[in-house]
């Protein structure tokens, strides 16, 4: 049982931080009707940046804190996916407005090639560390319901926690504030919403940089764990599964549906592995939205597309 724990808790984890990439596609999607190809370019650009700035700036201004170096990296970083946005919208979007959504997808697409090519220009294309601090020694739980207790990875732990942290924030922020519930109206029906002086640009650019936000925490997280390296953009293809199982306009089911993969994959891998053979990490989020896309098209929370016409 304390192994079957472990796992399943590692799953959970994991699943946190497939949630919050899958978030931002559900956030453009639902806000814009553009299905955001570049979110794990976006998440890589973003990690770059955190790794270089928070070498660069002790360098410029000589600070010796390392935690106010990665604080100030953070919210330059911050900053940059806010200008991002703006010239998103401004250069892409707003030309793009009325055209087909094959149109828009082909769009997030280029973006996602120039961010990386742009990415490696500005910062470089080597492997660079985020040190935030994070621990690294595992930990032991429940000692006293299980014998030798349950091993958790602390690393993953913390992880998760901002994780969860920034996936409660952006649920308050979408609940409880004007802004959040503007965009919320935009999600609905963009013409109501536009008939009762919601400025459809300014929604898009929050709701971009709300995902680019998210970008960077996903980003900032994996790189500390893993290392900043290019081949972090194919995080966004492990969150495409969450996206498809969740639906793509439901940020509860980027949520539960994170939860049900990173759970999965551990759990199907450690005890369907040894029968049908290893690997199955990769595939198994896969074949799991397929079963759920062949039952319900919409994903086990999303809406039917003739109900958003």
């Amino acid at each position: 049982m304390g192994f079957f724990l472990e796992t399943l808790i590692g799953g959970l984890m994991t699943g946190v931080l497939y949630s919050l990439v899958a978030l931002g596609f559900v956030l453009i999607y639902k806000a814009s009707g553009v299905f955001n190809f570049a979110q794990g370019v976006m998440v890589l650009f973003a990690a770059l940046a955190m790794a270089r700035l928070s070498e660069w700036i002790p360098q410029w201004t000589g600070l010796e804190s390392k935690v106010l170096a990665n604080v100030l990296a953070f919210a330059v970083a911050a900053a940059l996916m806010f200008v991002l946005a703006w010239l998103i919208e401004r250069l892409v979007l707003r030309h793009l407005v009325s055209q087909p959504e094959a149109t828009l997808l082909m769009a997030t697409i280029g973006i996602g090639f120039f961010l990386e090519g742009f990415g490696q220009s500005v910062f470089g294309s080597n492997v660079y560390n985020i040190d935030i601090g994070m621990p690294k020694d595992p930990i032991f739980v429940l000692e006293g319901l299980f014998e030798g207790g349950i091993l958790i990875d602390s690393q993953e732990l913390v992880a998760a926690l901002i994780a969860t942290l920034l996936v409660a924030a952006l649920v308050l922020f979408f609940q409880k504030t004007s802004t959040g519930r503007a965009l919320r109206a935009v999600a609905d029906d963009h013409q109501a919403a536009q008939s009762v002086g919601v400025p459809l640009a300014r929604m898009w650019v929050i709701v971009w940089f709300v995902a680019g936000l998210s970008a960077l925490v996903a980003g900032m997280v994996w790189g500390s764990k893993l290392g900043v390296q290019f081949s972090i953009s194919t995080l966004a293809l492990r969150a495409l599964p969450v996206v498809i199982l969740g639906g793509l306009t439901s940020v509860s089911g980027a949520i539960v549906a994170g939860l049900i993969v990173g759970a999965g994959e551990k759990l199907s891998e450690i005890y369907l592995g040894p029968f049908i053979g290893g690997g199955i990490e990769v595939w198994f989020a896969y074949v799991l939205a397929l079963v759920v896309l062949l039952i319900r098209p919409q994903g086990l929370f999303g809406e039917k597309i003739i109900d958003r016409v």
